[in-house]
């Protein structure tokens, strides 16, 4: 078993990150707090992408779609397809987004 703190992850201003080859795990994630406004550019994943959205409100864009996504949903993001999301409402935006891969990959697109 291992057993960590979320503060103990590797941390930038909006987010932390699990990378599951450090822990011995098969999955990655990150643990997103983004203030309104924030958010990933846009980018892409050989893999699928998982976000379990847990408070506030964020518009995702994902391939040609745009939709604005709430606390108690769930985004699941083919993979190769690209997205971004943006943080909307007044409240912070918490989610997890899950990466079913021991290391993350991803392509960024708009640098």
């Amino acid at each position: 078993m291992r057993r960590l703190r979320l503060e103990d992850l590797p941390a930038g201003a909006d987010a932390s990150r699990f990378e599951g080859h450090e822990h011995g795990a098969e999955v990655s994630f990150f643990f997103s707090r983004h203030a309104a406004g924030r958010g990933p550019s846009l980018h892409r994943h050989p893999y699928e992408e998982t976000f379990i959205m847990e408070a506030g409100t964020a518009r995702f864009t994902v391939g040609e779609e745009t939709v604005e996504v709430a606390g108690g949903e769930i985004v699941v993001v083919p993979a190769g397809v690209p997205h971004r999301f943006t943080s909307i409402g007044p409240e912070p935006l918490r989610q997890i987004s899950i990466h079913p891969v021991a290391r993350m990959e991803a392509e960024w697109l708009d640098e």
